[in-house]
């Protein structure tokens, strides 16, 4: 999901198609119920072509709707349900993720980069006694790079050009008083990143939960992944709990190097 889209020639690109996608991609969690004029704006169409394309997707299924508003159905599942069964990476990861689960009763997730998103592609299973499960990491959930410690994990793993090019023109949306908004600020931030090899991210998607996150790198040194644990801020700033989960994730990254 993080690698640059292949080329392709202009006789081979099916526009109508790629339309369709960007309706069917305008529904996100900000937005769950879209009318046609909303659809347009938010895909870059005339409120005919939303239109149909709205009715289209609706007739296949993978959106229902009032007669007004639409809405994902759970058919559009079945793209991520066969991902995560079929995808080397999930696969190769979830493993691991369980064994440190088991180890520390924590909760544990690796993600890929997705334009200004992460998307959560493994996660340990239910382990009696975990302490702290945040909103929204559940299989396939898409978070703001910017206030994840995945997010900045990886966006700190892109070339300088590409995470200025990243940067550049962006909103970073403020989901809690703590979030980093500001350009100079997050880029600093990045780059301590970079340096350190880890990332922190203090309430700044969720008020009340802290994230560590590592980098998950293949034997190319490119990272493809990150790995990341979270805890209620008294269990995060309690004696002993980074200096144990630090050493805990960077051994788990570099068990996992050959495999990725």
């Amino acid at each position: 999901m993080n690698a640059t889209n292949p080329p392709i020639a202009k006789a081979d690109f099916i526009e109508g198609m790629a339309k369709g996608m960007a309706v069917l991609e305008s529904f996100d969690t900000e937005r769950q119920r879209l009318n046609a004029t909303q659809a347009a704006e938010r895909a870059g169409l005339t409120r005919a072509a939303a239109r149909r394309h709205l009715l289209t997707l609706a007739h296949l299924g993978y959106l229902e709707s009032d007669g007004s508003h639409y809405w994902l159905s759970a058919k559009v599942l079945r793209f991520s349900g066969s991902y995560l069964a079929s995808a080397r990476l999930p696969r190769l990861l979830q493993p691991t993720l369980n064994r440190l689960a088991a180890l520390t009763r924590e909760s544990f997730s690796a993600a890929v980069l997705d334009g200004d998103q992460v998307v959560i592609v493994a996660r340990n299973v239910s382990i009696g006694g975990q302490r702290l499960m945040a909103y929204g990491l559940h299989l396939g959930a898409r978070l703001p790079a910017h206030a994840t410690s995945t997010g900045r994990v990886l966006l700190a793993a892109l070339p300088r050009g590409e995470f200025t090019a990243w940067l550049k023109g962006r909103e970073l949306p403020r989901l809690t008083p703590r979030t980093t908004v500001d350009h100079k600020a997050f880029r600093a931030l990045v780059a301590q990143v970079r340096s350190d090899d880890m990332a922190i991210a203090r309430e700044e998607h969720e008020l009340g939960v802290f994230a560590l996150a590592v980098p998950l790198r293949n034997m190319q040194g490119r990272t493809v992944a990150a790995l990341n644990v979270v805890a209620a801020p008294d269990r995060f700033d309690s004696p002993g709990f980074q200096k144990d989960l630090v050493p805990l994730l960077l051994d788990a990254a570099r068990e996992l190097r050959p495999l990725l």
